[in-house]
């Protein structure tokens, strides 16, 4: 069982896919957990609809689809900010496909994505109730900083250093 990380266009079928179960997932978290229930369908549509994910396509962002074994099983999108900054976005794995490394290689993937735009540092922003992205994040040498954005629903910063120096390259693409 393997992994492999490539570029995907945004609105491809698999990305289309991952977008619409990462944002069901993390919308159902947030609503049972303060309003005690899932998400209206309606919104889900309005939202899906709205955020399409054109910022992480080229030449200003890339989009990444993680297979294991073939089938699209997860993602992660950069953007950029300015000349230097990235911002890490929509970093997802199925929820069936958690616990075999793939997390890290698509983080990591980004990076090298985001170095490849010209970005210096990563930032990324995520809420308290995703407890595994916050540790995920710490693991991978992100560091919790002050408010970076008047995102809504973000509740912590992060941000990363791309500093090649020390930095030994993944072999995960095709």
């Amino acid at each position: 069982m393997t992994w492999t990380i490539a570029p995907e266009p945004f609105d491809s079928p698999a990305a289309a896919a991952l977008w619409r179960a990462y944002y069901t997932e993390v919308s159902d978290r947030w609503y049972l957990l303060h309003e005690g229930r899932r998400t209206d369908p309606a919104e889900l549509e309005r939202e899906v609809a709205a955020n399409t994910g054109a910022e992480l396509a080229p030449p200003g962002g890339q989009l990444l689809v993680a297979r294991y074994d073939g089938e699209p099983a997860g993602c992660a999108g950069v953007r950029l900010l300015d000349a230097a900054t990235g911002e890490l976005k929509r970093v997802f794995v199925y929820e069936g496909m958690r616990g075999k490394g793939g997390a890290a290689l698509l983080v990591a993937a980004a990076e090298d994505a985001a170095r490849a735009l010209g970005a210096r540092q990563l930032i990324l922003d995520t809420r308290s109730d995703l407890v595994e992205a916050r540790a995920l994040y710490a693991r991978l040498g992100y560091t919790e900083t002050e408010r970076h954005n008047d995102q809504p629903y973000a509740e912590h910063w992060f941000r990363k250093n791309l500093d090649d120096n020390g930095h030994e390259r993944l072999e995960y693409l095709n």
